[in-house]
């Protein structure tokens, strides 16, 4: 056990969770707060066989991973906000072709180059609507190491399962504080590998063409089987289509492979929700301060609870409104001008009950932050 405890940077243990989940591939460019996944995966990833290539900027990284996923690697790449502005054409591709890959965002203040060291979570709606089109997504985050880990297999393994692109939406506070975190061993974690096809090779092979359980199976692109790969509505070949039938059947199951599956694909942690007269939601960094001022009030007898949300797209709205429906007041602690807040609202039966605690400014939100906005909450009456 001793050699699998370390004190590490969250940069360095997605590193380590990803080899754990399977990555081989890696193309990346350099940017704060991301840079050191990329630093550690230059040496890691060529001591387990693995292909390290820092591209000449973020539009060739993600091409660069979806032509690694479709050629069989379990892929990923990592950036910041401005880097993930310039992904979002390949990651729709990406999501019209079916192509498994991760996609890290080690967020930082904006817009454009903002503040490249000072914390924020600014690109929660970017990640959920970024790209263009109607299309579903699955984005995660985590507020400490050790969930960080668990989160990064459990990203490779949803990239599979549902053959997507999975978003990791972390923070600079996150991506750069050193805590302790237990490596896990071999099959303490479930991984997920990629889904073949059966189909022998000179038979012809669907590569859009669902299996019962709604799983495509995958055939290594230039491999086996010849078939093609486009960003247009195509058929079950793989060929660009304009038919009706075929263009709203893709555009259904695109959105439904993932929305049909939200309470599998939710992630979530609750800290004393059902007396809580209070409700706190938050993720990422924002969540630790939120989770401190919840164990230091219920200690003096304030009915404060937290819902911390690790899964933020496809957003769990049923859920959300479930466990707050006996809430006085919702208080989202969050490091942007209310993104999650937006949702929340549209999630509760009574969205007035919803309120912000937020900072903006690229400092850390801290307890005493949220403490002193909810005296100012408690103080209004409300």
């Amino acid at each position: 056990m001793s050699d699998r405890v370390r004190f590490i940077q969250g940069n360095e243990v997605c590193v380590e969770a990803a080899l754990y989940a399977g990555l081989n591939f890696f193309a990346g460019y350099p940017i704060t707060p991301s840079t050191e996944i990329a630093e550690h995966l230059s040496e890691r990833l060529p001591q387990k066989d693995g292909i390290f290539m820092q591209m000449e900027d973020e539009i060739a990284s993600i091409c660069a991973v979806i032509g690694a996923s479709l050629t069989g690697s379990k892929v990923m790449t990592a950036t910041s906000g401005p880097g993930f502005s310039l992904m979002q054409e390949g990651l729709g591709f990406a999501i019209m072709a079916e192509i498994p890959c991760v996609i890290v965002d080690v967020q930082r203040g904006g817009p454009s180059t903002g503040l490249p060291t000072g914390p924020a979570q600014g690109d929660v709606l970017q990640a959920r609507w970024g790209t263009h089109g109607d299309h579903a997504i699955i984005a995660l985050t985590a507020s400490n190491h050790q969930d960080l880990f668990a989160l990064t297999v459990d990203a490779f393994n949803l990239a599979e399962t549902y053959r997507t692109p999975v978003i990791l939406l972390l923070d600079e506070v996150i991506g750069h504080m050193r805590e302790k975190v237990v490596l896990p061993g071999a099959g303490d974690l479930p991984v997920v590998d990629r889904l073949r096809t059966s189909v022998p090779a000179g038979v012809d092979y669907f590569p859009y063409l669902p299996r019962e359980d709604g799983r495509l199976p995958m055939s290594d692109f230039g491999g086996e089987h010849c078939y093609h790969v486009t960003g247009l509505f195509h058929d079950m070949w793989g060929f660009p289509s304009t038919h009706p039938k075929i263009v709203h059947g893709l555009q259904r199951h695109l959105n439904d492979k993932i929305i049909h599956n939200v309470r599998d694909i939710t992630r979530m942690k609750e800290y004393y929700v059902e007396d809580a007269r209070t409700v706190l939601i938050s993720y990422g960094a924002s969540a630790r301060s939120a989770l401190h001022v919840v164990h230091n009030r219920r200690a003096r007898g304030e009915r404060l609870g937290l819902i911390e949300l690790q899964s933020l797209w496809p957003f769990p709205f049923t859920q959300i409104a479930e466990k707050c429906e006996r809430a006085r007041q919702i208080v989202v602690v969050e490091m942007n001008m209310g993104q999650v807040l937006l949702q929340v609202k549209r999630a509760v039966s009574r969205p007035e009950r919803v309120m912000l605690a937020n900072r903006i400014d690229g400092q850390f939100i801290t307890p005493t932050d949220i403490r002193d906005i909810l005296r100012l909450i408690h103080g209004r009456g409300v």
